[in-house]
C-alpha cells in the first residue's frame, strides 16, 4: 500500500460502511459440505478441457495463475481428484465450521445482538413500492454495449401456502464465529453515491435436492452470495442468491443484529441457497415438491476472514482492497469452472430424471454473476423489493438447472477473447 499512488488508493478503498453492516449466516445444524477454501479446493482439482486433462501428470494451479487456463478456452473445469461419491474430507470442509467466537475473533461490542421478533413496523402491500427511489437503478448496468440485457429470470410464483406467522427469540449476546474458510468481498461503486458490497460464499459440494426420492443437481463448486446496496453510506436493500436467481429485501424488513446494525441470512443445508428467515422453503415443480431447509446452525461472520476487493465494473477490473491488499486476483478472471463437468449418461454415478441431471456443471465464478447489474436483482428485468418477513408465504415455481452452468452469449462476447463463433463444448 505504501506504493500505491493517491489516486490507486482511492480505487482499492473500501468504505467503514461496507463493513459495518457486513452480513451474518447462519448454516444449517446439520449440514455436511460447509464452507470452503477456493485455494485449498485448487489443491484438490486438476484442469480438464472438458473430459480430457490439459496436462500430462497432475497440475494444480493457484490464485495467481488460474486465468492462465483462459488459454486453453472457456471450457475449463476443475475436476475433483477423488470420486466425490466416497466423500473425501477436502469436500464437506468440516474444519471450517464456524468456531465459537473469542476476544481475539470478535469484532462485536458488549451489547452483541439485539432482539428482534421477526417484524417490522409500517408494513405497506404494494412490493413495487421503491421503484421510485433513486438507488433503484444505478450505474450504466449490463447494456448491450457492456455485454448485453440479460433475460429476466425471476422465478414464478406458485400455489399459496398457509399463512405462517413466525416470532423468533435470538440470544442478545450472540455474536458470529470465524470461519478458516475465507469468504470474498467485492465492493462496485455504481456512481451518484451508489455502491454495491458483494459477499461470495464458496463450497467445495453442492448437495442437490430431492424430489419423489430421486436427487437431482449434485456439482462440485458452489458459489453462493448475498448484496447489500447503499445510497450515502445508508443500507437500502439487500439480494440473497437462490439457485437460478434470489430473492430482494429491504435493508429494513431483513434480520439484523449488533447496534450498526448487520442482517442476518440463511444458508439451505446441501444447496447453500441464500434465505431471509429459517424453516422450510418449497419450490413446485411438476413432479412434485422441492424444499430448501435453513436453521440457526452455526453463525458465520464472514467480516473475520475475507479476501476483498473494489471492482470496475465497466472496465473489468479487480483491485486488491486497502484491507487485504496482497489478496490474489487473477483467480477472478479465470473462464472455466469451478468444478467437474456433468458426467455422461454412461458414467455409473449420473443418470437423468425429468430432463434434470444428477451431477451437473460446476459453475463459473463471480465475475460472471452480473457484477454490474442496475437493480440490485441480477437480471435487468423486474426487481420486486419486499420489505416485510412473516405473513403470507407462496411457493416458488423452479425452472430446473439442466446440465448445470453455462456462460451467457454476453458473457462470452464480453469477456472471452478469440471466441467469436462460441465454441462448441
Amino acid at each position: 500500500p505504501e506504493d500505491w499512488s493517491g489516486d490507486e488508493r482511492v480505487l482499492r478503498e473500501i468504505p467503514q460502511y461496507v463493513f459495518d453492516h457486513a452480513p451474518y449466516v447462519h448454516l444449517f445444524s446439520g449440514e455436511k459440505f460447509w464452507p470452503c477454501d477456493i485455494a485449498e479446493h485448487l489443491l484438490h482439482t486438476t484442469p480438464h478441457l472438458n473430459y480430457t486433462p490439459i496436462y500430462s501428470r497432475p497440475y494444480h494451479p493457484n490464485l495467481t495463475n488460474l486465468d492462465e487456463l483462459n488459454d486453453y478456452g472457456r471450457f475449463v473445469y476443475l475436476k475433483s481428484d477423488d470420486n466425490v461419491e466416497e466423500r473425501p474430507g477436502w469436500l464437506g470442509g468440516s474444519k471450517n465450521i464456524p468456531r465459537n467466537p473469542d476476544s481475539s475473533d470478535s469484532h462485536e461490542d458488549d451489547e452483541g445482538r439485539t432482539d428482534w421478533d421477526g417484524r417490522i413496523d409500517g408494513k405497506n402491500e404494494d412490493e413495487r413500492i421503491y421503484r421510485n427511489e433513486g438507488w433503484y437503478d444505478a450505474g450504466l448496468g449490463d447494456t448491450k454495449d457492456r455485454g448485453g440485457i440479460r433475460p429476466d429470470s425471476a422465478t414464478e410464483e406458485g400455489e399459496e401456502l398457509l399463512d405462517r406467522e413466525r416470532r423468533w427469540s435470538v440470544s442478545r449476546r450472540a455474536t458470529g464465529g470465524k470461519s478458516d474458510a475465507p469468504a470474498v468481498l467485492i465492493v462496485i461503486n455504481k456512481g451518484n453515491g451508489i455502491v454495491d458490497a458483494f459477499w461470495f460464499y464458496f463450497y467445495s459440494y453442492n448437495l442437490g435436492n430431492m424430489v419423489l426420492n430421486v436427487r437431482f443437481g449434485n456439482h462440485v463448486g458452489d458459489w453462493e452470495h448475498s448484496v447489500v446496496r447503499f445510497q450515502r453510506g445508508v443500507p437500502k436493500a439487500v439480494f440473497l442468491s437462490e439457485h437460478n436467481f434470489g430473492e430482494a429485501y429491504s435493508y429494513q424488513a431483513v434480520e439484523k443484529i449488533g447496534k450498526r446494525p448487520q442482517p442476518v441470512i440463511y444458508s439451505a443445508t446441501g444447496t447453500h441457497a441464500m434465505y431471509a428467515v429459517p424453516g422450510s422453503h418449497p419450490y413446485v415443480l411438476p413432479l412434485g415438491l422441492l424444499h430448501d431447509e435453513t436453521d440457526r446452525g452455526p453463525l458465520w461472520d464472514p467480516l473475520l476472514n475475507s479476501h476483498s476487493y473494489t471492482y470496475d465494473h465497466l472496465n473489468d477490473t479487480l483491485r486488491a482492497s486497502n484491507h487485504t491488499p496482497l489478496a490474489p486476483t487473477s483467480w477472478f478472471y479465470f473462464n472455466g469452472h469451478w468444478g467437474d463437468m456433468s458426467y455422461p449418461l454412461s458414467d455409473s454415478r449420473q443418470y437423468r430424471f425429468a430432463g434434470q441431471y444428477h451431477y451437473v456443471n460446476g459453475p463459473l465464478g463471480p465475475r460472471f454473476k452480473n457484477l454490474g447489474r442496475k437493480r440490485v436483482c441480477p437480471g435487468n428485468g423486474q426487481c420486486v423489493i419486499k420489505h416485510w418477513l412473516g405473513g403470507e408465504r407462496r411457493t416458488s415455481r423452479w425452472k430446473g438447472v439442466g446440465r448445470g452452468e453455462e456462460m451467457t452469449e454476453e458473457d462470452r462476447r464480453r469477456f472471452v477473447v478469440g471466441d467469436e463463433d462460441g465454441g462448441v463444448p
